[in-house]
């Protein structure tokens, strides 16, 4: 499981420096692609997998399935943390998430999430109020 928030620096080769409390879970490899608002989704080669087994069971006929496989799948990046545990995010994928020198990384539950410091700021602040009301919305009856 992954959790917290991270400081890490993109050096000059477009390399991340994962967290050392996620390394562990990501030695084997795993897969960089778009997220939701504009940041970056790492997620574990097993949770990948999981992901795409659920999608090979969305009806392709759906043109919101196809749209969505398209675009999670095309911009998705399979990398090895080298042993500094740095990892290549391609300059596609950073100019989607507006990443520079500067980043922020969160944990979140099964994946991690790679944010541009001002829109995670941005998100945050909007997201603020809402998440004691969405308890109510995620946990129903609790």
């Amino acid at each position: 499981m992954f959790f917290g928030t991270y400081t890490p620096k993109l050096d000059e080769k477009g390399r991340l420096f994962l967290p050392a409390k996620f390394r562990d879970e990501l030695t084997e490899g795993l897969v960089v692609t778009r997220g939701q608002e504009r940041c970056l989704t790492v997620w574990s080669m097993e949770d990948f997998g999981k992901l795409t087994d659920r999608l090979r069971e969305a009806p392709v006929t759906q043109k919101s399935t196809r749209d969505y496989v398209r675009m999670l799948f095309a911009a998705a990046s399979q990398e090895v943390p080298d042993k500094q545990g740095r990892i290549n995010i391609p300059a596609p994928l950073r100019e989607y998430a507006s990443l520079r020198k500067e980043c922020v990384v969160i944990g979140s539950m099964n994946r991690i999430e790679i944010w541009d410091p001002t829109a995670w700021a941005t998100y945050s602040e909007e997201q603020e109020q809402k998440f004691s009301e969405l308890s109510d919305e995620v946990f129903p009856g609790i």
